[in-house]
Formats: C-alpha cells, sequence, structure tokens
C-alpha cells in the first residue's frame, strides 16, 4: 500500500472535485476519485511470455481545499489540514485506493470557538473528520 500527501495532480484534484461528495459532515465534504488502471511496467525477459498488461493503481492520494472564506486566520486553516491529513493517515488501512479530496465547505462559528486554535475546535475538526471518513462508501472496501 501506498500513501501519498504530496497532494495530487491537477487534473486528478479537477475531476474529484467536479464529482458529487460522496460524504459530507455539517463543515466537510469528501469527494474521492477511484483508482485508475495504468500499464504495468514491463519485465525484462527474452521469452515470450503473456504478461498482465494492466495493473490497477494502489495508491491512496489526498487533496485538501480549505478556503480563506472559510477559515479567515492561517492559524485555523492549519489546523483543519492538519487533522484532515492525521484523519488521512488514521483511516488509510481501510480506504479504497484512489484519489481524496478533503473540502471545508462551511465556517465553524466564531463565537462557539473564540481562538482561532483552541483544543475545542481540534476536538470537533477532529470528531467530525472521523465521522466523515467512517461514512465514505469507500471506506470498509
Amino acid at each position: 500500500m501506498s500513501v501519498d500527501l504530496t497532494g495530487l495532480q491537477a487534473t486528478d484534484f479537477e475531476q474529484a472535485l467536479t464529482s458529487r461528495p460522496c460524504a459530507r459532515t455539517e463543515h466537510f465534504a469528501l469527494h474521492h476519485l477511484p483508482a485508475r488502471i495504468r500499464a504495468a511496467e514491463p519485465k525484462l525477459s527474452t521469452a515470450g511470455s503473456s504478461q498482465d498488461v494492466s495493473a490497477v493503481d494502489e495508491r491512496r492520494r489526498l487533496g485538501l481545499v480549505v478556503p480563506k472564506r472559510h477559515a479567515r486566520r492561517a492559524v485555523t486553516r492549519n489546523l483543519v489540514k492538519r487533522q484532515g491529513r492525521a484523519a488521512f493517515v488514521r483511516h488509510i488501512d481501510a480506504m479504497a485506493p484512489g484519489s481524496w479530496v478533503l473540502r471545508l465547505r462551511a465556517p465553524f462559528d466564531p463565537k462557539r470557538f473564540l481562538s482561532a486554535a483552541s483544543d475545542a475546535l481540534r476536538r470537533q475538526v477532529r470528531a467530525e473528520l472521523d465521522t466523515l471518513w467512517l461514512a465514505s462508501p469507500g471506506y470498509g472496501r
């Protein structure tokens, strides 16, 4: 199993975002683009054996969208991104291969979370992300 936290290619990112979200919570949406079939690397051989010419890409890649309009302060945006990556790693074993995009779709109430990176906000984001990953249809394959 391969994990790629460096992000998605632009085309994968756009394709995943144009698809309907596979799971939603109050503040987040999760998009999934299933793994594509790719050409297998040819094995060096002088014998003409029949080889499998295609293989499924087993990587799981993550893209994050945290717009400034929903998280004004950089501290909050970074907290959401860190929690998103951590949730991705926590649930990676049960996820289907492909490209996953986590999108913040609504702001957190500033009256409820006074600090931009409070422990209460951190716990809320973590709990909501765990709920989101568990609700996704690609979970548990």
